[in-house]
């Protein structure tokens, strides 16, 4: 029933066989340093300056959640596209209402300045 399937579950397994056993032989064969410079940062050669953990603006993750928001608006888009004509007036509205949706989010973010980089 499944046989069409074997050759993935087939490398699937290999896949998984093989990552484990390198991460193991990783572990059991690699050199273990316990020296204190080998957990510092490495930047250019050059000694550390400052402290690594300044908090990242929220202006980056705005934008990351629209760069989210409007990523997945192109992966239920594209499928649509491709068979459009087959779903009729139904499949019409159902995208336009999601469009209307995806607008709405788009003009609320617009709004309240997220795209602003000032």
């Amino acid at each position: 029933m499944f046989e069409e399937f074997y050759p993935i579950l087939f490398l699937l397994l290999v896949a998984t066989v093989m990552a484990v056993a390198f991460t193991v032989l990783s572990v059991l064969l690699g050199r273990r340093t316990r020296l204190g410079k080998k957990f510092h940062p490495y930047e250019c050669g050059m000694e550390p300056v400052g402290d690594t953990k300044d908090p990242v603006p929220v202006k980056y993750f705005m934008i990351a959640i629209s760069f989210i928001l409007f990523d997945i608006e192109v992966i239920f888009l594209l499928p649509w596209a491709v068979v459009a004509r087959d779903l009729g007036m139904f499949g019409f509205a159902a995208i336009s209402v999601f469009v209307v949706i995806i607008l709405v989010g788009y003009f609320y973010e617009l709004a309240r300045g997220a795209f602003k980089w000032d």
